[in-house]
């Protein structure tokens, strides 16, 4: 059996032209907007930051309002109108997000998908199936009908797609309707919400309760057309394989944990239990926690000066003092005198013996006569500093700001300077001959709860390997790298200083965004920082704005954090699955991840082999999510994170996939739980009370259920690693003779890639590849008019070729797959 590894390029996807194929193809991306000034306020006092929901129109906005720096990246989710989700700001900048069109809402008016039936659009859905035309031609597609239940409660989840959904005058409506079991008729007519994006139509879509699951559904567009589907089961309500066992432990985290701790603990597995475990260490250093030393003197007007220590605060940038001396005599000369580390800034005076030195003046000369104490100084943010500046006081400290812990921190000084990120690697056989698995936590500061639900994973993993069969399997069978914080500089800043830091803790900042006032929002978004669908290539949802949530760094890779990744998928090229674990959305997604703003022009779809292998693992997991207290990532929430959530631009999983042909997920974990007493879901947060209420929102169970998921993702590599079994494929429908034109498709065993020529050529990894008809949607159908033979093979996920083919020579066995449709000339 042959196998081969496929690397995906970032390149167009062949298409197929000719008269004797009509066939539905792949659809486009996700925008977002412009940068802007970077002299919006800050937030100053940490204790005056507050979350506020708020309604943005689309993706274009969200980008504008990201540029210009404001955090936005809290349970985000599209809506019909636009996006909704949360803002970390004061009270002044509630005022600048309104005036820039963002809608602030009331706790309790976010979008809400309605529960009652009407009495639809005004369709005869009798006259529409009459007309019902061709499948080829269906003006209505199905992509996903979904039941699930979560803590009681039934649900229906139906995506749709009608071909005028481009349409605004008059908009197109649809109307979906479910039988209540086989058998009986449609009926409990609803109208769907219609979402567009950035002025592109993705869908139709509707999520509603139910206490009958139904076995059938009909959907009817205003425009004529209709069409029936069946009902497929969302998620398994199976025990979980490995929590099963009596004698399973778990349940090693008792609280949240910051980055020492977690390498500690990292540390002391692998002295552990080394037969299985050892450490690996990345070789780029982290920037550090530590911060130059500041002052602002004189306010925030024109004489304002910013001055800021040559060294670190903690290498003696806290020991520095400058004082702005008055002198009373006349026209005497700026001066600067230094002793020790003290500054003292002698005042220029006028002919009345008055100052007379602009804060430009002033700044200039601690830049140049401080005997290098002071490195950068400058007027404040976009001032010209023609400002008088006047005497102060007395000597007025520098300090780096990270000397006062937050109310609430845990025990412990955090050490000072870069820091070098620990790898976990566990596995029975580390030699690079098993498939390995990487489990990245905590890129964004203010997520602890992804940190604890890695180790809890490795925890299980180390603890049941001796006592339970299916974890000596995992063990046995996979490589496994856990990086449990890839963010220490900002994990220690959002533990210590401010809670809700999400980037690192560089400051890449030009003068008018360095001053002290804007420390908590300095620093680079990791998962903007990569070089596939990069915001330095034209892709939306990375900010050129340094004090942005989504500041993509001043160059791609410009990081240690993201180097790092990408060396140690250099170095372990054995490594084939990732996981970039974040919080709080509740959402599992892939690729497409970025998309240009201009007509929604993603990254490449993956090939539909890989989209259902990504579809079949999700699911998979989810399950074992579902499994400890019935928390449902519902479908809408899942799929390519362009398409489920906004553009991410330069973020690790495209990297990934994209360069070395890894299965990259992304997962954000937390999100909404339905609550039963309410009847409404209810969302969560980047630190949920560690024990809050363990049936909704607690981070101990978060990290409990989906520790269970990641576990499942293991298994989802030691099956995918021991595939050796080739794939089968057909055509439907096959060989034969029609009186007429027909629509045929492909049809696969399993999650695997076709390739496939209709022009008499053989097969190869050149060939057209079967797609989707749209996306989220299943395989296209082509309308055959002539007699064309069909020649085709099929690779799984794993790489195995059907029949053992292979593309890459030629053989006299030929043994691809063909079948001739035969057209009858009339």
């Amino acid at each position: 059996m042959r196998h081969i590894q496929r690397r995906i390029a970032l390149l167009a996807l062949p298409a197929l032209v000719g008269s004797i194929l009509v066939a539905t193809g792949p659809a486009g991306a996700d925008p977002t907007g412009p940068s802007a000034a970077t002299s919006r306020s800050q937030p100053e006092d940490r204790e005056s930051v507050r979350l506020v929901q708020i309604r943005l129109t689309g993706a274009d906005m969200l980008d504008k309002v990201a540029a210009a720096g404001f955090d936005l990246e809290h349970g985000l989710r599209r809506v019909p109108t636009g996006i909704e989700g949360e803002a970390v700001v004061t009270a002044e900048q509630v005022t600048e997000l309104t005036a820039m069109g963002v809608e602030v809402l009331a706790d309790d008016a976010g979008f809400a998908w309605s529960d009652q039936a009407d009495g639809g659009i005004g369709v005869d859905a009798a006259g529409a199936r009459a007309v019902q035309p061709s499948n080829h031609q269906a003006t209505v597609r199905i992509a996903r009908a979904d039941w699930f239940t979560t803590k009681g409660q039934g649900f229906l989840y139906v995506e749709a797609r009608t071909t005028e959904g481009q349409q605004a005058d008059p908009i197109v409506g649809m109307q979906v309707e479910n039988d209540s079991g086989k058998g009986t008729p449609f009926g409990f007519a609803r109208t769907m919400s219609r979402f567009v994006d950035s002025g592109q139509y993705m869908f139709h879509r509707n999520l509603f309760k139910l206490d009958t699951r139904p076995t059938r559904i009909q959907v009817t567009s205003s425009t004529g057309g209709v069409t029936t589907g069946v009902v497929s089961n969302w998620l398994e309500n199976a025990p979980p394989p490995l929590t099963a066992n009596p004698s399973y432990k778990s349940d090693f985290v008792d609280g949240y944990k910051h980055p020492q701790q977690l390498y500690s603990r990292a540390k002391e597995i692998a002295r552990q239990y080394p037969d299985i475990a050892e450490i690996v260490y990345l070789p780029n250093q982290t920037n550090g926690y530590q911060r130059k030393a500041q002052a602002q003197l004189g306010g925030t007007g024109q004489a304002a000066v910013v001055a800021t220590s040559a060294a670190w605060g903690h290498e003696g940038g806290n020991e520095i003092t400058v004082e702005f001396v008055d002198r009373p005599d006349a026209n005497l000369p700026l001066a600067v005198e230094v002793t020790g580390k003290a500054v003292r800034v002698l005042l220029a005076t006028d002919a009345a013996g008055a100052p007379a030195s602009t804060a430009t003046q002033v700044a200039d000369a601690l830049r140049t006569r401080s005997a290098g104490l002071i490195d950068r100084a400058h007027p404040y943010r976009t001032n010209e500093g023609s400002g008088i500046v006047a005497p102060t006081a007395g000597p007025v400290a520098l300090t780096d700001f990270l000397d006062q812990k937050r109310v609430g921190a845990p025990e412990g000084e955090v050490p000072r300077g870069p820091a070098t990120i620990p790898v976990l690697r566990i596995g029975k056989h580390r030699d690079g001959k098993k498939p390995g698995v990487l489990i990245q936590a905590q890129d964004h500061a203010r997520e602890w709860v992804p940190a604890t639900t890695s180790l809890e994973s490795a925890e299980r993993l180390v603890h049941n390997y001796r006592s339970d069969r299916e974890t000596k399997k995992i063990v046995e069978n996979t490589d496994i790298f856990f990086i449990l914080s890839n963010n220490p500089d900002g994990a220690n800043y959002s533990f210590y200083n401010f809670a809700s830091q999400r980037k690192n803790m560089t400051n890449h900042c030009p003068d008018a965004s360095a001053d002290p006032a804007q420390r908590n929002s300095w620093g680079v978004d990791l998962n903007r920082n990569y070089r596939v669908g990069s915001g330095h290539d034209g892709y939306a949802g990375g900010s050129t704005n340094c004090v942005s949530g989504t500041y993509q760094g001043p160059e791609e890779l410009s990081e240690p954090e993201s180097k790092n990744i990408i060396w140690l998928v250099e170095k372990y090229s054995n490594i084939k699955f990732m996981m970039s674990v974040h919080s709080n959305g509740g959402q599992l997604f892939w690729q497409p991840g970025a998309y240009i703003a201009d007509g929604r022009i993603t990254t490449p779809r993956p090939p539909l082999g890989d989209e259902a292998f990504y579809w079949q693992s999700a699911a998979r997991i989810l399950s074992q999510v579902k499994a400890h207290r019935e928390t449902v990532v519902t479908p809408e929430n899942v799929g390519g994170s362009s398409d489920v959530l906004y553009s991410s631009a330069g973020n690790v999983r495209e990297d990934l996939y994209y360069t070395y042909g890894i299965y990259a997920f992304g997962w954000e974990v937390g999100g909404s739980v339905y609550n039963p007493a309410t009847g409404n879901w209810q969302g969560g947060s980047f630190q949920p009370e560690w024990t809050g209420n363990p049936e909704l929102v607690s981070g101990h169970a978060e990290t409990m259920e989906y520790a269970n998921g990641i576990m499942e993702m293991f298994r989802v590599a030691a099956d995918w690693g021991k595939d050796k079994k080739d794939p089968t494929s057909r055509l439907i429908p096959g060989d034969g003779k029609y009186r007429g034109p027909v629509d045929v498709r492909f049809e696969t065993s399993e999650p695997a890639t076709i390739y496939y020529t209709t022009d008499g050529s053989r097969p190869t990894l050149e060939s057209p590849r079967y797609a989707a008809t749209e996306f989220r949607e299943p395989g296209q159908v082509f309308h055959v008019t002539e007699t064309t033979t069909f020649r085709w093979f099929s690779v799984d996920s794993a790489g195995n070729i059907e029949k053992n083919y292979d593309p890459t020579k030629k053989d006299k066995r030929n043994n691809y797959r063909t079948a001739t449709i035969t057209i009858a000339k009339k």
